[in-house]
């Protein structure tokens, strides 16, 4: 384990610029988030329902489930218990918060595909101020450890522009069919443009690829080994206390608006849990479906329940509906 000074500073650096990015798009004109295009005939959701232990929740039926539309309750269509290959892409933050300790979360990378089935397909891809794609999706793992073996955590001092980030990886994963996951390794800094957030944010949720994210902080967080001495120290303790709480809201949110969730492992047996459970939960969704029951071209709030007590019910949070049809034209 590298010395705790080292990694100090290096974390600070990262969220300073991130607090530097944000107030420097504060100041610049917001931008205007484009307009999503799009038909749906109907409306699928993917739901992963889990205990107090974490474990997938089996032999749930359709009557088990409501779902609805800005509040309004909706038949459910279509309803399929789903156990199937995943496609995972394993997004990684290859930026200076974690450069001392690649190696370490490089193993811990390794530990995921150790708990993926040997049929499941794997991507690899790293981002700093821009995604790259590694490796496209392969049921090989020799060939997804060799990206993970050569990945370079030297990029990134600039920016870490996570969630613009993840924005591309959902467009590459747009044409991909079935269940899609990103599963995110990152500190959660994120320098992004504070004006680019609106436009992200309805992409995200009205996707239909789910977000699990482990964060990379924890070994930043463990107790100093000396004492406080001064104010310039408090204060620069203090800022990194706020830098860390604003990085895990970034998880949060992300995680929260596509249906996921995220993990904050602090030891070698926290990450072992916490794929683990990954492992499960990518294979593993009960998928429903509802005609939209307004075309309005309007972004709609899912909700769904599960008819039964102590279950955690994740699932992506919108939709956008279809337009209007074209009024006829006068003859």
């Amino acid at each position: 384990m590298k010395p705790y000074c080292l990694l100090v500073p290096t974390l600070f650096l990262a969220v300073a610029l991130g607090c530097c990015f944000a107030a420097a798009a504060e100041e610049r004109q917001q931008e205007q988030a484009p307009k999503i295009q799009v038909t749906v005939d109907r409306v699928n959701v993917g739901v992963i329902v889990t205990g107090r232990d974490g474990n997938f929740v089996d032999g749930l039926r359709r009557e088990d489930f409501r779902v609805f539309d800005n509040g309004v309750d909706q038949p459910i269509t279509d309803f399929l218990s789903v156990i199937e290959p995943a496609q995972v892409l394993l997004f990684i933050e290859s930026g200076p918060a974690v450069v001392f300790l690649g190696r370490d979360h490089l193993h811990a990378a390794d530990q995921l595909l150790n708990n993926l089935a040997s049929d499941d397909r794997v991507a690899i891809a790293s981002y700093s101020k821009d995604p790259e794609l590694l490796v496209d999706f392969t049921a090989n793992k020799m060939a997804t450890r060799f990206a993970l073996q050569n990945l370079n955590f030297m990029l990134g001092f600039a920016e870490l522009d996570l969630s613009a980030s993840l924005a591309s990886a959902i467009d590459w994963l747009g044409a991909s069919r079935g269940k899609k996951t990103i599963v995110v390794l990152s500190t959660g800094v994120d320098s992004t443009p504070a004006g680019k957030w609106e436009a992200i944010r309805q992409k995200l949720e009205t996707s239909d690829v789910r977000i699990l994210a482990v964060s990379l902080s924890g070994d930043f967080r463990k107790p100093l080994k000396h004492r406080v001495r001064n104010r310039e120290e408090k204060q620069d303790r203090t800022l990194l206390k706020q830098g860390f709480a604003a990085a895990d809201q970034s998880l949060r949110e992300l995680t929260r608006i596509t249906g996921g969730r995220v993990y904050f492992p602090e030891s070698p047996g926290d990450f072992d849990r916490a794929y683990a459970e990954i492992a499960q939960l990518i294979r593993h969704e009960y998928s429903l479906a509802f005609a939209p029951p307004a075309h309005d071209g309007q972004i709609h709030a899912i909700t769904v329940k599960v008819k039964a007590f102590d279950q955690r019910v994740d699932h992506r949070q919108a939709y956008l509906a279809p337009a209007p049809a074209p009024a006829a034209s006068e003859k």
